[in-house]
């Protein structure tokens, strides 16, 4: 019998892949040294726990987001079902409550007989051969097992900083400050996902004041402060002109205050972070300030005058490595096919990115196990091309990336920007289902757990591909 798989953390791609692999029948032991070993994010020590934001990013049919989890969908993948599970309405977007997400994929793995999950910290790597790893360790890894993947990589210490926005109980919210409404509903659309609260001039004015001349958290002495641009603070925002922040976060397009019939100046959204609960994030208002002044300073924002904040927001540092000159197509190290990486390490950005990299390092396991040669998914689809960037040699700095639509070669049809939406999506359906015939081709389409979905009954996604269909 062959051994097991070892992977290591049990993060989104971590936890990804162990589902890959148990679900096929190839027993995986999983690290996860929570709570042997905290880290500067996490709050629990459940597998998938997620930090920075509760939603996965768009799922709309339309957007390179929601293109990628469709594909991710016809790989049967363990992340996007427990979202599915967990989901929280939060407009276009896929909002997940972080508890009952987390708990889906922690129960999922534990009731699996070919998953062994050990709690505890893993320092070194095993000498060549030995056994086969999937390093899933993702940005926050530890200090000792850095170093050791630092070594077997042959890169450079490559880095970036990471903001959390904070989250506020909605009851100490000022109920006739804001209202409720997604951005570009119709003016008078009852209810929505997103509470908004308006700013006028002066206020958006005082609030940048107040914001620029912030305590913030010193960086280190020794090294650049690096931000990747979707999670950069509010203050490193402000700090490239007033206007910054009202076409960024703040912006108010697409969102009608009810009570005027007019846009706001500015305005601050908050969105759920859990399903029946009344915590809500601060959309976008990621920040390195010293808690004291968070407080101070957020308080001074109309309607959050006697804000409680169940989470204040700060910053972490996430490490990656150098993935086209490391690793192959199969995200294998160059010179050790025994062992791959995982997750936002290869220089991936976002949740749903992160859990792709898992998926496609087991199923290269899967393959390697079968005797069979796995190739890189479609050119044309968002995985194929999100992995071509990840692994192709080029020259200059390796820059994090999450999937967008200048991955996928340059489209030669031509539309009008009102049809746009529309080519996107048909677009979409052309990758999906070109994933869908190499997956079947190659062997890889897999079921997803069955979860039970909650409240993605909604006629956003099929009004949409509705929409493109010709």
């Amino acid at each position: 019998m062959d051994r097991p798989v070892v992977v290591v953390g049990g993060g989104l791609a971590g936890s990804e892949a162990a589902w890959q692999l148990g679900s096929r029948g190839i027993p995986v032991v999983l690290y996860e040294m929570r709570p042997v070993r905290t880290t500067a994010a996490h709050e629990t020590d459940r597998l998938a726990e997620l930090v920075c934001s509760n939603t996965l990013g768009s799922r709309m049919p339309h957007t390179a987001p929601g293109i990628f989890k469709r594909e991710l969908e016809v790989l049967g993948s363990l992340v996007l079902a427990a979202g599915r599970a967990a989901y929280v309405p939060a407009g276009g977007a896929l909002g997940v409550d972080r508890d009952v997400f987390a708990a889906a994929i922690t129960d999922t793995l534990e009731s699996l007989p070919t998953v062994t999950i050990r709690r505890e910290e893993v320092t070194q790597l095993p000498e060549p051969g030995a056994q086969r790893w999937i390093l899933a360790t993702g940005p926050l890894t530890s200090e000792a097992l850095a170093g050791e993947v630092q070594r077997v990589t042959g890169t450079d210490d490559l880095y970036f900083y990471d903001a959390i926005a904070p989250i506020v109980d909605l009851d100490s919210v000022d109920p006739d400050a804001g209202w409720w409404q997604n951005r570009w509903d119709e003016p008078g659309t009852v209810g929505g996902d997103y509470y908004n609260l308006p700013l006028d001039k002066p206020q958006y004015e005082a609030f940048m004041d107040a914001l620029l001349a912030g305590e913030q958290v010193p960086s280190k002495d020794f090294e650049e402060e690096r931000f990747f641009g979707g999670c950069q603070p509010i203050e490193a925002i402000a700090g490239k002109g007033r206007e910054s922040l009202r076409f960024g976060p703040m912006k108010p397009v697409g969102l009608t205050d009810p009570r005027t019939g007019e846009r706001a100046w500015a305005v601050l959204q908050l969105r759920r972070e859990t399903r029946r609960g009344t915590a809500m994030n601060l959309v976008g208002f990621q920040t390195k300030l010293r808690y004291g002044e968070q407080t101070r300073i957020l308080r001074s924002l109309p309607g959050l005058e006697n804000a409680e904040f169940l989470r204040l927001g700060s910053v972490h540092r996430n490490t990656f490595i150098n993935s086209p000159k490391a690793l192959d197509q199969g995200l294998r190290v160059k010179n050790r096919p025994d062992l791959s990486f995982a997750g936002q390490v290869v220089g991936c950005e976002g949740y749903t990115e992160s859990s792709a990299m898992g998926l496609w390092a087991a199923l290269h396991v899967v393959a390697e196990r079968e005797g069979r040669v796995l190739p890189l998914p479609p050119e044309g689809s968002m995985l194929g091309s999100l992995l071509g960037y990840l692994t192709s040699p080029r020259e200059g700095r390796f820059e994090p990336m999450n999937v967008n639509f200048g991955l996928l070669p340059a489209d030669t049809v031509r539309v009008k920007k009102k049809d746009k939406k529309n080519r996107r999506t048909a677009r979409g359906i052309a990758c999906v289902e070109a994933m869908g015939r190499w997956a079947d081709v190659h062997r890889v389409r897999h079921a997803a757990p069955a979860l039970p979905a909650e409240g993605l009954e909604d006629p956003l996604v099929p009004a949409v591909l509705a929409e493109a269909s010709p």
